[in-house]
């Protein structure tokens, strides 16, 4: 019987959430779109076909069991979807809204090869989680006995965070360790409030908070605790701070003001949202308005700025990419959306350098083509000759992407091993490092990565660490 809710793809058109109209929602940082009603939810979850081998499963990095709580969405039975959800995903809701799903689940799905359109996944996912909150079926987490085993977490983005939930839930004394005065790392200052509403951190926050995990925000690892102070109050460690440092524009007069990173003007808008004082922000450093803004980079972090240049009321808002649409590393339903908003991009384009004195005033830009593939097998660009022009530019937001810090250095602890990238080395199942008891996940060790892998990274630690913790007898030995 169940089954007669489900393969209704046949019949039964792909349809997400309604999207609220780009004119209104360029005027607010509130998400942009709405939540499914019940019976609308139902429907698209009964759109699976429920096939034997799941491939919207097998690529998600959580191996989220994705048709079985479609299937029970079908039914109406929402609140076991939940369970079935939160069994593998730490943040099901934070997911919901933020995962690249055209490039993972839904982008796999085997009803979307054959044409009839994709589940909408990501979509569902959000609804049975934020209903689940609104209902209550969201537990508090409580130990069944406490243990006097502790570790320390050092960065409360995805990964920490994820791995502080599973070792609490066993419970072990966490104590997370984090830079920023509010914990959930790019959850809270990178991501703009128009893709995930700051509440919805928060409450996971809180929840941690509640169960007994500690959070100790403005603390810089190496300047206000050393690495071997934290060693030495925990029994181990899980390094997952993320990556942070970004990458810079080699070019004349990259140094002009009015030419900023990626993350310091997305924090100082989402500091905004919290209400707090932000001097560049105030000052006009960081804030778009009333200028022409020139973004430049193809990823999502990109997307965030110039979707976020809209709202804040740029007169202009141009991203500059130097490959094509196609070969673009952000979600291409992240470029529609800012198409829809106003964003304008210019394909096949790069900085050379920058005009202007003591302010910029333009980007000098070159024109390329793709020409043969590269290693990766994406084609490479190539510069056009004599076909460069310059962009007026008030306001130059560079998204090139991020690199990890000098950890070793600035932690004081040569013996850590990285690699020739300057992420940690650590073991793939177990995410230990070269030293002892100390563990490492997320960015730190993959290079900028997406949120869903951070946190399988930091659930994956957390179960090692567990491992580590139940045989101190025999790793001391050793």
């Amino acid at each position: 019987m169940a089954n007669n809710r489900m393969l209704q793809f046949v019949s039964v058109p792909k349809e997400m959430p309604e999207k609220r109209p780009a004119d209104l929602r360029a005027q607010d940082f509130h998400e942009i779109y709405r939540e499914y009603a019940a019976e609308k939810a139902a429907e698209q979850a009964g759109r699976c076909s429920q096939c034997g081998v799941p491939y919207c499963q097998s690529h998600c990095p959580l191996h989220n069991n994705i048709p079985d709580w479609l299937r029970l969405t079908a039914e109406g039975r929402l609140q076991e979807a939940y369970e079935i959800s939160q069994a593998t995903n730490t943040f099901p809701e934070i997911c919901g809204r933020i995962c690249p799903q055209d490039r993972l689940c839904e982008g796999n799905c085997v009803i979307e090869q054959s044409g009839h359109g994709t589940v909408t996944i990501g979509s569902v996912e959000k609804y049975i989680t934020d209903t689940a909150w609104e209902n209550g079926w969201v537990q508090p987490i409580k130990p069944h006995a406490e243990r006097s085993e502790s570790v320390g977490i050092i960065g409360a983005g995805p990964g920490g965070l994820a791995a502080a939930d599973m070792l609490r839930r066993k419970g072990i004394q966490v104590t997370v360790y984090d830079r920023y005065d509010r914990a959930g790392g790019l959850l809270t200052y990178g991501i703009p409030g128009f893709k995930l509403e700051k509440p919805v951190v928060m409450q996971r926050i809180d929840q941690l908070a509640e169960a007994g995990v500690q959070f100790v925000t403005n603390c810089n690892v190496g300047e206000d605790i050393s690495f071997d102070a934290i060693r030495g109050q925990h029994d181990a460690v899980l390094i997952a701070t993320g990556v942070y440092k970004a990458r810079d524009i080699a070019a004349p007069g990259v140094g002009a003001k009015g030419i900023v990173k990626a993350l310091d003007y997305l924090t100082a808008s989402n500091r905004k949202s919290f209400g707090d004082e932000v001097e560049e922000f105030d000052n006009g450093d960081l804030n778009a308005e009333g200028k022409r803004v020139v973004v430049i980079g193809g990823g999502d972090t990109a997307m965030d700025c110039v979707r976020t240049a809209i709202r804040q009321g740029a007169t202009s808002v141009k991203c500059l990419y130097r490959r094509d649409r196609a070969n673009m590393p952000g979600s291409q339903r992240e470029v529609q959306n800012a198409e829809e908003e106003g964003v304008d991009f210019v394909w096949l384009t790069a900085p050379k350098g920058f005009t202007g004195s003591d302010r910029v005033e333009g980007v000098m830009v070159q024109r390329m083509r793709l020409g043969a593939p590269d290693a990766t097998g994406r084609q490479s660009p190539e510069l056009i000759e004599g076909a460069d022009y310059i962009e007026p530019a008030d306001l130059v937001v560079q998204a090139l992407g991020f690199e990890p810090e000098e950890i070793p250095t600035l932690w004081g602890v040569p013996e850590l091993a990285v690699t020739r990238w300057g992420t940690i080395k650590a073991d793939f199942l177990t995410h230990a490092t070269s030293l002892a008891g100390v563990y490492a996940a997320g960015d730190i060790v993959r290079g900028a990565s997406l949120v869903v892998w951070a946190i399988r990274d930091g659930r994956e630690a957390a179960d090692a660490i567990l491992q580590y913790l139940a045989q101190p007898a025999q790793v001391a030995a050793e």
